[in-house]
């Protein structure tokens, strides 16, 4: 069966209000499979029919409920299931549309965001940009365990600075996520670290790229490689500013 997302705005929340849109979708057996307020005074819903006349005609109907106003009628995205589970909207940059942005105090939003991007087949590339400590690395791993997958370093800063020249064969499955510091392969690195991660951007496979814009400007790909965009910061007006801390890479 079809699954749909429905979201409306309401108007006027008069009692018996939501029990008549589920006895309405009960008569027409559209299942509901998830609910929850998302913002303030709209509804979502995820819905699940087997016959497309019926999500149609409930459609047209709904236009019709003067206390109620559709916002959304659609098949669901990525970004609509999450805003059912947690009750808002994902913030997207509104001129570049693969942009996704983050607080601290939502990781719990921003790890299953990357857990369902996880969980698709394939190659993706996600960029990560954000300060220091603000807890880029440990929302990657976290993702990593929401989706099933294993993870792999292949240059981190987490606990001491990672540069690896080679990988197992296990570490080499193109079903693992792939975390880079971009900073430090791109400055720190050598030919032999360089070599694999070349391979690496070649392989089918999840590959999350901290500080993208280092990682762009310091090597030869560029933001088209990239699927994904995600900010994540200390408060909303926190500033990404890579030169108070690039400086302790530069020299090697």
């Amino acid at each position: 069966m079809k699954q749909w997302y429905m979201e409306y705005k309401i108007h006027k929340n008069r009692p018996g209000l939501l029990g008549d849109i589920a006895s309405l979708m009960g008569m027409l057996e559209i299942n509901i499979i998830t609910i929850n307020g998302v913002e303030d005074r709209t509804r979502g819903m995820l819905l699940q029919c087997a016959d497309d006349e019926k999500i149609d005609l409930l459609g047209k109907m709904l236009k019709k409920v003067d206390n109620i106003t559709i916002n959304a009628f659609r098949a669901p995205k990525l970004v609509d299931i999450l805003a059912v589970r947690h009750g808002r909207y994902i913030e997207r940059d509104s001129d570049d549309r693969k942009t996704f942005r983050f607080t601290r105090d939502e990781l719990g939003l921003l790890v299953d965001f990357l857990g369902e991007i996880f969980k698709r087949e394939g190659n993706q590339v996600i960029g990560l940009r954000g300060m220091p400590r603000v807890g880029k690395t440990e929302s990657i791993i976290a993702g990593s365990v929401c989706s099933n997958k294993r993870w792999t370093f292949v240059s981190s800063t987490l606990l001491r600075q990672t540069v690896r020249s080679q990988l197992s064969e296990d570490e080499m499955n193109v079903n693992n996520v792939f975390i880079i510091d971009g900073i430090v392969s791109t400055i720190r690195s050598n030919e032999k670290h360089y070599a694999l991660l070349q391979d690496i951007m070649g392989a089918p496979s999840t590959k999350v790229i901290e500080h993208p814009d280092i990682f762009i400007r310091e090597s030869e790909y560029d933001y088209s490689h990239f699927d994904y965009i995600i900010e994540l910061r200390n408060t909303p007006d926190e500033e990404i500013n890579y030169e108070t801390f690039t400086g302790n890479y530069e020299g090697f």
